[in-house]
């Protein structure tokens, strides 16, 4: 999952849509779309914004839901979360035998 999270970090244009998220959760289509035009001037179609979404999806980046007749899309921290924390504050009790100085090292 981890590889998901990279892959959708790559592409501007889905950093572009999670901080759009970031300002204002639980945008429609029609709104992150507007958004890119507004903000960036890149005039995507909403077949291309839905594919960017859909990776995002995918990842565990955005999270939809539905209301009526509209689909909002939230974003998930979460998976983000866990890939900084990997290095930023590995667990201690993951530590290996490999992960500490070898005793002969230090005579």
């Amino acid at each position: 999952m981890e590889e998901d999270v990279f892959k959708a970090l790559a592409d501007p244009t889905r950093r572009r849509i999670l901080d759009g998220l970031v300002e204002r959760d639980g945008q429609t289509l029609f709104e992150i779309c507007s958004r890119l035009l507004t903000r960036d001037g890149r005039g995507l179609s909403r077949q291309a914004v839905s594919q960017h979404l859909a990776v995002l999806e995918s990842a565990g980046l955005v999270h939809t839901r539905r209301q009526g007749r509209y689909k909002y899309h939230d974003l998930d921290t979460a998976p983000l979360e866990r890939v900084m924390t990997r290095w930023l504050k590995p667990d201690a009790t993951e530590s290996t035998h490999e992960d500490q100085p070898d005793e002969r090292l230090r005579r």
